[in-house]
């Protein structure tokens, strides 16, 4: 019997940075809560836990090109992102001796140091996905599977975080999370990056060029109109889903259950999961853009009746059901984002327009705690009708074209190329 060829580096690699991606992104998601317990723990105020997650999601939009430019500069990106992940571990570790411990400059200097890091866990681990796999139906797999790794995350994160500390302590809890980066920083060396460890096989651009690199992220957003249709869609509707945690705590008061507000959550949650999955699995015949609109305005219609309902049970289903319908959005954004990005900013574009996402989602936070004293169904309503609006923004931002699916702007240089039309 002839021996059985080993497996190519793309099918190997998939597995291992799923498995990446999701501890990274474990430690990520769980920040929010353990930050919070720890602050509330130590000092007796989650003031201070506020003010360190702002510090840490502050710097996403910054510093994110930053991300990008280098990995794309570099001859072996892997150092770029062992480096990311790992100053992202240390500084979680950091912050969970240092909250509530340390003067606040001190925790706030470490908190912008860690989220600078943000970028490559997010969007800068997501664009490793076009080195690992050619461009096709397993890429679009890939892609729906990445999404479902992120909603995984959001769904593991903040129950690890809670199980710990009720076990042990928020910072405990805390160094778990660290540690779970760290082990993601570990595995990222492993990744066969394929073509992206000869992105320049010769000398290192000069210097001089760090400037267009910079660049070239948000150029590409702004100029290639299907890029920059997409992110504000997106911005907008994370903008709306920013509040929803907060609105879904008022809600679930309002209606005589104080407490299942974070229930209303990870129903949410579970229901992106279900929805990702789903759409790694069957494939649907559905071009990209066309899934974006239709994700929206079936999130937008969920959570409008989910509003309207006043039955808790429905109310927890509608979430489920604006969660299923959320799931695909990531994985349309993301397979958007690989073809039409130019190869040479594709990594500043995974990275720059997931930290506008989160800027957004960190700027709607905040709108619905000055409203907070409007009735919890209409603050719903509104979230549900900026999904809606989100829909018509991007439809109406799409490029205007004769080919059926669209194509990239053609501007001269950008290297783009245009997705599969809707007969695939």
């Amino acid at each position: 019997m002839p021996p059985r060829p080993a497996p190519s580096g793309p099918r190997s690699g998939l597995p291992l940075y799923l498995a990446t991606a999701f501890f990274a992104r474990l430690a990520d998601e769980g920040m929010a809560v353990a930050v919070a317990l720890l602050a509330l723990e130590r000092s007796g105020s989650a003031a201070q836990g506020a003010f360190v997650l702002t510090a840490w999601m502050a710097p996403h939009v910054v510093a994110a090109p930053l991300v990008g430019a280098f990995a794309t500069r570099m001859r072996r990106p892997r150092l770029c992102h062992l480096a990311a992940l790992g100053g992202f571990a240390t500084a979680i570790v950091t912050l969970s001796a240092l909250v509530g411990r340390a003067p606040a400059p001190v925790v706030l200097a470490v908190a912008l140091t860690g989220g600078a890091c943000g970028p490559a866990v997010s969007g800068g681990l997501s664009g490793l996905i076009a080195a690992l796999l050619p461009s096709g139906e397993r890429r679009d797999r890939a892609y729906a599977l990445d999404a479902a790794v992120y909603n995984a995350a959001s769904v593991a994160g903040p129950a690890a975080v809670s199980v710990v500390t009720a076990l042990a302590s928020p910072g405990a809890a805390m160094t778990l999370l660290g540690g779970a980066a760290a082990v993601g920083a570990v595995l990222v060396t492993g990744l066969p990056y394929g073509a992206a460890d000869q992105v320049t096989p010769g000398p290192l651009p000069a210097r001089g060029t760090l400037r267009t690199d910079l660049t070239a992220g948000l150029t590409a957003l702004w100029r290639i109109r299907e890029l920059r249709a997409i992110t504000a869609g997106t911005c907008l509707a994370f903008g709306g889903v920013g509040g929803l945690t907060t609105t879904a705590v008022l809600l679930a008061g309002h209606r005589g259950h104080p407490g299942a507000g974070g229930a209303l959550m990870t129903a949410f949650a579970v229901g992106a999961l279900l929805g990702a999955l789903a759409v790694a699995r069957w494939q649907p015949p559905v071009p990209d853009q066309r899934l974006v609109v239709l994700a929206l305005c079936g999130t937008g219609l969920a959570l409008g009746a989910a509003a309207l309902v006043p039955s808790p049970a429905a109310g927890a289903v509608l979430f489920v059901l604006a969660g299923v319908c959320d799931g695909p959005l990531l994985t349309a954004t993301l397979r958007i984002r690989a073809a039409y990005a130019p190869p040479r900013a594709r990594a500043q574009v995974f990275t720059l327009g997931a930290g506008l996402k989160i800027t957004a989602a960190a700027c709607g936070a905040p709108l619905v705690g000055t409203a907070a004293a409007l009735p919890p169904p209409l603050l719903l309503l509104a979230i549900a009708a900026v999904q809606l609006c989100a829909a018509l923004l991007y439809v109406l931002s799409r490029p205007r074209t004769g080919h059926r699916g669209g194509t990239p702007d053609t501007t001269k240089g950008t290297g783009t190329r245009p997705i599969p039309s809707p007969s695939r």
